[in-house]
């Protein structure tokens, strides 16, 4: 390992930031240090500096919407979003935490029951390169509120973006080491996640280090641990008129932010009789998406993957598929072979057994052809995933049997898959998560409650069992 880290541009190529790994044990020591006094602080003074943050965000929303589509390749429309996410999380978790981690007094004969919630202490927080900003913001924000310091490693192709982010912190009022940037790799992950002066681990990005994220945590149960992970989400189309509305929901869901979202569509399920319509719809509309660099005008509706690597793995699975007998109705295509730009891909996977269930984290789209609803319900289910799931059309019948059956943690009705509330819970089933949902419930896993019997003098008698 060397000792810097470089971030480049996945549009041009070029390097975008370098900087140290961090020291992950005097990030530790310092934490632990500042801890006591952060926690101690009165809620509201913490959630006036918080406030300050995102009043922060907003008066350098373009600069940091630059930022952040120079470092990802998203679209500056995208990236002009994703600030404003940041920006409103903190009264949301405000919301969230007065209500699910209040204080309750009962009155009990001389005295009381109380609730009260605590801080864990020192929180690990690492975060995705799909949305660098929001995403670990929307961890460490509740985490903040309720008292706990932060330990925010980025991911390491999006640094630049996680070094923004804390400077916000640090302006609107957050002391240094209450909330640290730890720059790294893999191995500053490691370290943070086995270190026994960890409270809790706050992890969004991929099942195959979320896995090894709950291996290393399975001998410390008082270590909270919150897994948000990918998907290989399904989207049933079935009885409607509406196919023009339908394919922009298609494409919403499987093409956005280049496909890179945990929430994207992976698995197209189309009731046979009703497919051929709706790719009349579907594929003229893919033909349209314009794919280019974060500040080309017009804009696109799609910039590149995250880098070469991510776009060489995707070649790899969709050749899989091919080999495997899919027939393309769309390409994915690389226009310039050192470039991780890649064309929108649709192909028909319809009969071939054995597929592998794995999130193709990118814009490959799998169509699937079934005979009936019972059929379609057998294939979205058809996976160790449970993040998201979309029905499109149908009766009110089909809805209700979709969301009592589906095996997902967000179930959408004529909207795409990745349409999700920050003002409700986040997080899904299986290899998506841990059953630990983020967004409006992150306040759950922030503080732990505390249950008191509390009498007003010392008062006792035992009545029996004694000479």
């Amino acid at each position: 390992m060397t000792d810097t880290l470089v971030s480049h541009e996945p549009a041009t190529g070029e390097i975008l930031w370098s900087g140290s790994h961090g020291d992950v044990d005097a990030a530790l020591r310092h934490a632990r240090a500042a801890f006591p006094a952060w926690a101690a602080r009165p809620l509201a003074e913490r959630v006036g500096i918080l406030e300050r943050f995102a009043e922060l965000v907003k008066q350098d929303a373009d600069d940091f919407a630059e930022l952040i589509a120079r470092e990802t390749g998203k679209p500056l429309w995208e990236a002009k979003t994703e600030v404003a996410t940041v920006a409103a999380k903190v009264a949301i978790s405000v919301r969230a935490h007065e209500e699910r981690t209040g204080e309750r007094v009962d009155a009990a004969p001389g005295g009381r029951f109380a609730l009260r919630h605590k801080p864990h202490g020192v929180m690990a927080v690492l975060g995705p390169y799909n949305f660098p900003a929001h995403l670990p913001n929307g961890h460490m924000i509740p985490a903040l509120i309720a008292g706990n310091v932060c330990l925010f490693k980025p991911s390491e192709k999006t640094p630049a973006v996680g070094e923004r982010l804390v400077q916000y912190y640090h302006r609107a009022g957050v002391p240094d080491d209450v909330v640290q940037l730890v720059i790294g790799t893999a191995a500053e992950g490691r370290a943070l996640t086995s270190d026994p002066r960890i409270d809790g681990v706050l992890f969004t990005g991929s099942s195959t280090t979320g896995v090894a994220i709950g291996k290393a945590l399975a001998e410390r149960p008082g270590t909270i641990c919150a897994l948000e992970m990918g998907g290989n989400n399904p989207l049933i189309v079935w009885d409607t008129d509406r196919l023009a509305d339908a394919a922009a929901i298609v494409v919403q869901s499987a093409y956005t932010t280049a496909g890179q979202r945990c929430t994207a569509a992976r698995r197209l399920i189309v009731r046979d009789d009703l497919a051929d319509a709706l790719l009349d719809e579907l594929l003229p509309l893919i033909d349209r998406i314009r794919v280019g660099a974060p500040f080309d005008d017009p804009q696109p509706y799609m910039g590149p993957v995250i880098d070469n690597d991510a776009a060489d793995g995707l070649e790899r699975g969709y050749a899989q598929l091919l080999e495997m007998g899919a027939k393309v109705l769309r390409p994915l295509q690389r226009p310039s072979a050192d470039k991780p730009f890649l064309t929108p891909a649709l192909v028909d996977v319809t009969g071939i057994d054995g597929l592998p269930d794995r999130e193709l984290f990118g814009p490959v789209l799998q169509l699937r052809r079934v005979a009936d609803f019972d059929a379609a319900i057998a294939a979205a289910n058809d996976t160790a995933y449970g993040l998201s799931a979309s029905l499109v059309g149908g009766t009110e019948g089909d809805w209700q049997r979709f969301w009592f059956e589906s095996r997902a943690g967000i179930v959408n009705r004529n909207r795409p898959t990745n349409g999700a509330s920050s003002a409700a819970p986040f997080g899904g089933t299986g290899m998506s998560g841990n059953h630990r949902p983020g967004a409006y419930y992150a306040a759950d896993y922030c503080a732990y409650p505390v249950a008191s019997a509390e009498g007003d003098e010392p008062e006792a008698s035992i009545a029996i069992g004694l000479n």
